[in-house]
């Protein structure tokens, strides 16, 4: 995590005043080790656990468990059926099927 995008994007988010709930398979420990406990920041044990009241999901890493998730679960498990993909992982076409309003990082909304 010593240079990760999900350092930067957090810490934003946190400077805009918004709340964080994150996920990571291998960080979880380091994640707590550099920001320690905070009333903005809620480590999941797992990425289910993450879309449980959130406004959106913010894909920032590839781990092969996130490249298929049941989109219908994830839109249920939103505020907002939105997802800002980092990585580019998903398809479109199919989530515009899902209903769920997508923005590939680097490629706007498609």
């Amino acid at each position: 995590m010593r240079e990760a995008p999900s350092r930067t994007i957090m810490e934003q988010l946190w400077e805009s005043g918004a709340k964080v709930q994150a996920y990571d398979p291998e960080a979880m420990e380091e994640t707590h080790r550099i920001y320690g406990d905070r009333d903005d920041l809620k480590l999941c044990d797992s990425s289910e656990a993450c879309l449980e009241g959130a406004d959106a999901l913010l894909v920032v890493t590839e781990w092969t468990q996130f490249r298929s998730p049941s989109f219908d679960k994830v839109k249920a498990a939103l505020k907002d059926p939105v997802i800002f993909d980092g990585r580019n992982l998903y398809d479109p076409e199919q989530l515009e099927k899902a209903g769920i309003t997508y923005y590939a990082i680097g490629h706007g909304k498609v």
